[in-house]
């Protein structure tokens, strides 16, 4: 039996290739509104942005986030 591993946090350049958007979009989008549709990211302390993989997967599957 194989197991799929996926990662626990995407980040933002991950994350738009997953969805085919830009990372700038993304970054416009979460200053603009505060998340991407729903999806909050973890701030770490140098600024850099992970996105849930969790919630990016029920995003993707048209779930509510």
């Amino acid at each position: 039996m194989n197991a799929v591993i996926t990662p626990q946090n995407y980040t933002t350049e991950e994350f738009a290739e997953l969805i085919c958007y830009k990372p700038g979009a993304i970054r416009t989008r979460l200053c603009k509104a505060g998340s991407f549709y729903g999806i909050r990211p973890i701030k770490l302390p140098s600024g850099r942005l992970l996105w849930p993989a969790e919630k990016v997967s029920a995003f993707l599957s048209g779930q509510e986030v």
